[in-house]
C-alpha cells in the first residue's frame, strides 16, 4: 500500500433560446433565458445568472473583470434599472474575480465563512445558515452547502421559476472537475446531498448544460460509485494506473469530460481514500 499511497501522491430540460451569441478575442459568451426573466450569461466555460425585477438585477458571480464589464453591459440591455445585489456564490478565483464594477451601489451578499475582501470587494451582508430576500415578483433562497469544495459555497434558488444557480459543486450529466482539487470529498457529496434537499426544476450550473432536478442526484450516485469502486480496487492492492485501466464507470460515458477526466477523478478519490485513512494500508 505504501508502494500505492506514492504513486497516488504523485500523480433534457427545454428551456427558452440564446438570444445573443459573440466572441471577443476568442472568449465565447452568450446569454440565455432559463426562465420569466431569469437569465444565465456564458463567458468561455463560466456561467452567472442575472435575474431581473421591477427593482433592478441581481446578479450573481462576476467570474472576472472582463467578464464583469460585460455582463454589466448586457444588464443595461434587459433593464434600465440599477444593479441592486451581487451574490457571491463563493470565493473562489475563477468565478468571484473583478466584482468591483458589479458592486458599486449594490448589496454585495456572501456566506459568512467568505473572506473579509474578495478581490477588492468588501461584502456588505453575510450569513451563516439560510438567507432569503424579495425583490419585485422575485423571491431569492440563499443556502449555505457546507464545507467541501471550499467553506463558502451556496446555493441560490430564485422563485417563481424555480431556478436553481449551483457552481462547481455539480453540473448535470458532467464530471466533477479534474482531480477535484484536493477537497474532502465525503464533505463534497453531503454538498451534493444538500442541494438535492433543496426545492427546484431548473439546474442551472455555473458550467455545463441546463438540467432538472433529477440531474443532481445522479451527481451524487456518479461520486458514491466512484467512491466504492476505487476503495474496493484500493484495498485489492491495486495501484494507482491498475485502478485508471480497470474503472470505466461505463454509466456516464455521455457525460460532460468523461474521457478527459474520468482518470483524473480517479487520481483524486484515490488519493483522498488514503489519505483519509478509509483505504486499508499495510
Amino acid at each position: 500500500m505504501r508502494k500505492i499511497f506514492s504513486a497516488i501522491a504523485i500523480t433534457s430540460l427545454l428551456v427558452a433560446p440564446t438570444y445573443s451569441v459573440h466572441a471577443q478575442s476568442d472568449v465565447i459568451r452568450s446569454v440565455t433565458e432559463v426562465a420569466k426573466d431569469i437569465y444565465r450569461l456564458q463567458n468561455n466555460f463560466h456561467y452567472s445568472m442575472v435575474v431581473v425585477t421591477g427593482e433592478g438585477a441581481v446578479v450573481t458571480d462576476p467570474i472576472n473583470a472582463d467578464a464583469a464589464e460585460w455582463i454589466k453591459s448586457e444588464v443595461a440591455k434587459l433593464t434600465d434599472k440599477p444593479i441592486t445585489h451581487l451574490i457571491y456564490s463563493h470565493s473562489h478565483g475563477d468565478h468571484a474575480s473583478g466584482g468591483a464594477v458589479l458592486a458599486e451601489g449594490a448589496e454585495v451578499i456572501t456566506q459568512a465563512n467568505a473572506p473579509p475582501a474578495i478581490d477588492g470587494v468588501v461584502p456588505t451582508f453575510r450569513f451563516e445558515e439560510t438567507h432569503e430576500f424579495t425583490q419585485g415578483d422575485k423571491t431569492f433562497e440563499l443556502t449555505w452547502l457546507g464545507p467541501g469544495h471550499g467553506e463558502d459555497l451556496i446555493a441560490v434558488v430564485v422563485r417563481p421559476g424555480n431556478v436553481a444557480f449551483i457552481t462547481d459543486a455539480a453540473s448535470p450529466k458532467r464530471l466533477p472537475w479534474r482531480n477535484m482539487g484536493g477537497a474532502n470529498i465525503d464533505n463534497w457529496i453531503e454538498q451534493v446531498q444538500n442541494i438535492d434537499a433543496l426545492d427546484f426544476d431548473v439546474f442551472a450550473p455555473a458550467h455545463g448544460t441546463v438540467g432538472e432536478k433529477s440531474d443532481v442526484a445522479d451527481v451524487i450516485a456518479y461520486m458514491e460509485e466512484l467512491k466504492a469502486e476505487v476503495l474496493a480496487g484500493l484495498n485489492a492492492g491495486q495501484s494507482l494506473s491498475e485502478l485508471q485501466a480497470s474503472i470505466t464507470m461505463s454509466d456516464y460515458t455521455d457525460w460532460e469530460q468523461y474521457d478527459s477526466w474520468l482518470s483524473e477523478n480517479i487520481e483524486g478519490m484515490a488519493g483522498f481514500l488514503v489519505s483519509s485513512g478509509q483505504a486499508k494500508t499495510k
